[in-house]
């Protein structure tokens, strides 16, 4: 069992160079643990907010908290659900996130288990067990690309290679992302091998120019359109060539590209409040992934309202979005019951925390998304592998 005695954290930071926390808990074992939590850039409307007030408000806050576990005892996952009680509406997400999967690894250590079979406690002896798919930034755009002069409308282009090994998988992925930047040197005349927060490429080129270089790739592709970025007074306003498109037409658009480039996988096709047309797209596309992430914001009341509306197929899970690990285990119960497949995801702005990796394997997400290269997404890759090779 874990008492946890001390309490402290501070500011580290992320890839993007910029702030975020670290959480630490002393136990009755005597030792420390610490994890830290990512910040998104491309955030949706509806996500908690990272902290309360603010980052070093947080700090202070968790601080004054260590006499309230004294008592407590941790066990198990559900406890956390003792953690929430306590500081429930006196920090932010990403600091919530960070305790708790601080708590994680103190319980993990305490069983001399793995960090997934305290997600889990019956995987292990479970004979068919899955590994997610990897997802793989290797083209950037929109808000995660700060470049002056043109760059492609959606946020990311995606591959997503098939099969159930990590290990197999982020060979293809790094191989496929080297040969895109060969091919980008050719054919965009500005291309100088630069990489945005996400460790893509960086490229002048627009969406259709960019697929156009996917397609010779051979890995299935994906999309995250990202689209309420580029979403105001009821228009998509592209800039890459510059036009505006009306719903119907952005529906029309986003179809068509799905069919020509025979994509596998589409996130926020249409803005985080239109459930309607995110339907009317997946009636269109039933073959392939549409994924809600600002539409449902890792927010289980969302995910149902997405259910009902037959809005997706496909969820984003970010532990952060909603802060509470307990809520997380809730969003992976409905969309399993409802047959939704769940990608667990990294933010722009990382850390060398690995848990993600942990959860994802624990509650046998079909897809993990963290990137291909750059240490802080490499560290989850690894930790995947590791976790593959534990179990050969």
């Amino acid at each position: 069992m874990v008492v946890i005695r001390e309490v402290s954290a501070k500011s580290i930071f992320d890839s993007r160079k910029e702030k975020t926390i670290l959480v630490s808990i002393k136990t009755n074992s005597g030792k420390t643990f610490k994890a830290s939590s990512p910040s998104g850039k491309s955030t949706g409307k509806y996500e908690v907010h990272c902290y309360k007030k603010s980052l070093e408000d947080d700090i202070k806050t968790i601080k004054q908290f260590k006499e309230y576990f004294s008592e407590e005892i941790l066990d198990e996952y559900e406890d956390l659900k003792r953690v929430e009680d306590i500081l429930d509406g006196h920090i932010g997400g990403n600091t919530l996130f960070a305790f708790e999967s601080a708590v994680l690894k103190a319980i993990a250590d305490e069983k001399k288990k793995q960090i997934w079979e305290i997600v889990n406690p019956t995987l292990r002896e479970e004979k068919e067990k899955k590994f997610p798919r990897l997802v793989g930034n290797c083209i950037g755009g929109g808000a995660h690309s700060e470049v002056k002069g043109k760059k492609p409308d959606f946020q990311e282009f995606l591959l997503i290679p098939e099969g159930n090994s990590p290990e197999k998988s982020f060979k293809i992925n790094k191989e496929a992302k080297e040969k895109a930047g060969f091919i980008l040197k050719k054919k965009d005349k500005s291309f100088k091998y630069q990489k945005n927060d996400e460790d893509a490429w960086i490229t002048s080129l627009n969406e259709k120019e960019v697929l156009d270089i996917l397609k010779e790739l051979d890995v299935p592709i994906g999309l995250d359109i990202a689209s309420s970025g580029f979403y105001h007074r009821g228009k998509y306003h592209y800039e890459n060539p510059m036009l505006k498109r009306e719903i119907d037409e952005q529906l029309t658009y986003v179809g068509n590209l799905i069919k020509n480039y025979n994509i596998l996988y589409v996130e926020d096709p249409i803005q985080e409040e239109d459930f309607e047309s995110f339907s009317k797209l997946l009636k269109k596309c039933p073959n392939s992934l549409i994924v809600g992430d600002d539409l449902t914001v890792t927010n289980s009341k969302r995910l149902k309202k997405a259910i009902e509306m037959k809005s997706i197929n496909a969820i984003i899970v970010k532990p952060n979005q909603c802060g509470s690990l307990i809520e997380v285990k809730k969003v992976c119960e409905i969309a399993k019951e409802n047959n939704i497949k769940m990608i667990f995801s990294h933010r722009s702005g990382e850390t060398n925390e690995t848990i993600l990796s942990d959860l994802a394997f624990g509650f046998q997400a079909d897809f993990l998304k963290c990137g291909i290269t750059g240490k802080e997404r490499e560290y989850k890759i690894k930790r995947l592998i590791e976790i593959e090779k534990s179990l050969k």
